[in-house]
């Protein structure tokens, strides 16, 4: 089965949500979504907080003090988003403050990480105190652990996520293997530079899905299954504590 013979068009997906297969459960509170370039997070997180009736918080672009709501967004590596990748940051902040005489010194980008990865959990626990949502990125399941939500990852080899990126897109095969190996990059850094993990080790995650190997609105379909039992046997295993 091929990407372009198993993706569905995004749209029904982003439609307003109708009547899920899986009855939305009280129960089911925090997802977090972690998905590299093409593997369709852009669909499949704004879906999933329609379908529970919950916000979505996207990756780092999101503005601070805002949650945004269910709806579209990028697969690509927006101008903000690459901005706060540490890398990105890092030379940026070298190439604007070179030592203008012998007595200063290079700046540390400890507090330049610091700042960075507050920024991003201020979103998290946010939402959290809201009572939940679903979040897209933000090394999400890193910074909560396996005990708070329900963590899923979407990925598959890359040439299937370029031919599913470009669908999702609307842009050539070229210029989505271009914004793939940008995006890939930039986010696996954001990880490994703020919590010295990969984003794509699967024992962070309850959920990892091949999401090329079958249609988006399936995958979104496994994930509310997934959730709805993750959370009933976590309730059940509390009362009986």
């Amino acid at each position: 089965m091929t990407a372009e013979s198993s993706f569905h068009p995004p749209e029904p997906a982003l439609a307003p949500p109708g009547p899920s297969l899986v009855p939305p459960s009280p129960g089911v509170l925090l997802i977090t979504v972690s998905a590299s370039y093409g593997a369709g997070g852009s669909v499949v997180a704004p879906a999933l907080a329609g379908r529970l009736g919950l916000p979505f918080l996207q990756r780092v672009t999101t503005s601070e003090g805002h949650l945004a709501q269910p709806g579209p967004c990028d697969e690509q590596l927006s101008m903000e988003e690459v901005k706060a990748t540490p890398v990105h940051r890092l030379l940026a902040h070298f190439t604007q403050a070179m030592p203008a005489g012998p007595t200063q010194s290079p700046p540390s980008t400890h507090h330049q990480d610091e700042q960075l990865r507050g920024r991003g959990q201020a979103g998290i626990y946010r939402l959290l105190a809201a009572g939940g949502g679903v979040i897209l990125d933000r090394a999400a399941a890193v910074v909560l652990g396996k005990d708070r939500g329900f963590h899923v990852r979407l990925d598959s080899p890359a040439e299937r996520r370029v031919a599913q990126g470009a669908v999702v897109e609307g842009i050539s095969e070229e210029h989505a293997r271009e914004r793939l190996r940008a995006a890939d990059k930039a986010r696996t850094a954001y990880v490994r530079r703020l919590y010295r993990c990969d984003p794509a080790d699967a024992s962070l995650y309850h959920l990892v899905i091949d999401s090329t190997a079958v249609p988006l609105d399936t995958v979104i379909e496994l994930i509310l299954v997934a959730a709805r039992t993750h959370s009933a046997v976590s309730q059940d295993a509390t009362a009986r504590r």
